[in-house]
């Protein structure tokens, strides 16, 4: 248990963090940084989903967008 310690991720699901990223930045924006077709076409929670269960390098790049993102809301309480 105390290596997740500091894993940003635990107890953060997919959907949380695609989520919160869409509320973030929007479609738009969240497809042009990260150039991947389910951001950019008839985008959609569920599908985007889909599409990045199944894909582990989309999936990652979700993530390190997502940890950037609270790292960010970290040091603006600060």
């Amino acid at each position: 248990m105390t290596e997740q310690a500091n894993n940003p991720l635990h107890g953060k699901t997919l959907e949380m963090m695609l989520t919160h990223l869409v509320d973030y930045y929007g479609w738009e924006e969240l497809g042009s940084r990260i150039n991947i077709k389910c951001f950019n076409e008839n985008a959609s929670i569920k599908s985007s989903l889909t599409f990045l269960r199944k894909t582990p390098w989309a999936r990652s790049k979700v993530e390190v967008l997502y940890v950037r993102i609270m790292d960010k809301k970290k040091e603006n309480r600060r």
